[in-house]
């Protein structure tokens, strides 16, 4: 067998390069895990937040928006019910 498929074990060199990468991973873990929560505050610092009356009006919109959907998919749900019981009646 040559030993190009022999199994090869690590030099010291690349075990202190592995060492250092592993060590510099726990070293770095706390600003790793910090910068996303900093990141989302700097993003939050910049936010145009809404006034109460535009907050209000966007509120009372969306709501009334939902009862209108609720009220337009009811009658679609009433109406293929009775064509439903329609064609059930005519076929059978």
């Amino acid at each position: 067998m040559s030993e190009d498929k022999q199994k090869r074990t690590p030099s010291n060199k690349e075990k202190k390069g592995s060492d250092n990468k592993v060590l510099n991973f726990f070293k770095n873990l706390p600003a790793n895990i910090a910068k996303p929560f900093k990141d989302t505050w700097r993003e939050l610092r910049k936010v145009t937040w809404p006034t109460k009356e535009n907050l209000i009006n966007s509120t009372l919109l969306v709501l009334a928006f939902m009862a209108f959907m609720g009220v337009v998919i009811g009658l679609l749900d009433m109406g293929s019910t009775e064509v439903i019981k329609l064609l059930s009646s005519w076929a059978g």
